[in-house]
């Protein structure tokens, strides 16, 4: 089974995920607009200070558009350079914070394979309201198992091909960010990979998401947290400017 996805549903889960941000925002431009008007600010200034508001606003739904819904992301057509082997042999582990879009395509591209389905979110620790807005509205992949960050109910050395996609930043401690990645480093066979896909703390994601990129982690964390994690073979490919696929493997 392989779910359709509707048009611009990319970017309509952003704006439904993230709406306390956009609520919030729109109150804070009309209170400051009232003010200005109310101490006669130039025109000039409240121009300035609206259009800043509404590129705040609206570029990143223009990215998340370009991102999910225009580049090609969830057709998965980059799972070609990865070479993974589709046979009875091969064990894939999907593992998503509670928000699962990817599973089913998953199976799909790869169905002599062993699929299974991990969810690593956990109320006390992922606190974020999108995530938790977002686990309402999922479709849970058959047998999907919740699990913690700190333990994957798997035999050492058992797993071809982990998927971790756009997921792992939810883990906003990078102690458990590191626990989580020796976890998937002990059950993955030594040729085994892992493929973690994330935004980035950097400029092109700065423009796209202005403030909001702070919810994501620079390079230089995420290199930091794998090589912590006891991975020696790290490998970046950028997904459109705005997104890192890396590989990583013992």
């Amino acid at each position: 089974m392989e779910i359709e996805r509707k048009n611009f549903q990319g970017v309509l889960n952003i704006l439904s995920f993230n709406r306390h941000f956009y609520v919030v925002g729109f109150i804070v431009l009309f209170v400051i607009t009232a003010v200005c008007l109310y101490f006669n600010v130039s025109d000039l200034v409240i121009w300035i200070i609206i259009l800043a508001f509404l590129y705040g606003l609206i570029m990143p739904l223009v990215i998340s558009a370009y991102v999910y819904d225009f580049s090609g992301y969830y057709d998965f057509k980059w799972f070609k350079d990865l070479k993974i082997i589709d046979s009875p042999e091969t064990k894939i582990l999907n593992i998503n914070a509670g928000f699962d879009e990817t599973s089913f395509t998953i199976d799909h591209k790869f169905p002599k394979s062993d699929l299974q389905v991990f969810d690593f979110y956990n109320s006390e620790n992922h606190t974020e309201p999108a995530i938790i807005r977002a686990r309402k509205v999922t479709t849970l992949y058959p047998n999907n198992s919740q699990i913690k960050t700190d333990n994957i109910p798997l035999k050492d050395n058992s797993v071809d091909v982990i998927f971790i996609l756009s997921a792992i930043h939810e883990m906003r401690k990078n102690e458990e960010k590191v626990q989580f990645l020796k976890e998937c480093k002990r059950v993955c066979k030594e040729n085994g990979k892992v493929i973690v896909v994330e935004h980035l703390r950097d400029l092109p994601n700065f423009f796209a998401f202005s403030v909001g990129f702070t919810h994501f982690f620079s390079k230089k964390t995420w290199l930091k947290v794998f090589k912590e994690a006891g991975f020696t073979s790290i490998s970046e490919r950028k997904f459109t400017p705005f997104m890192s696929i890396f590989t990583i493997q013992k």
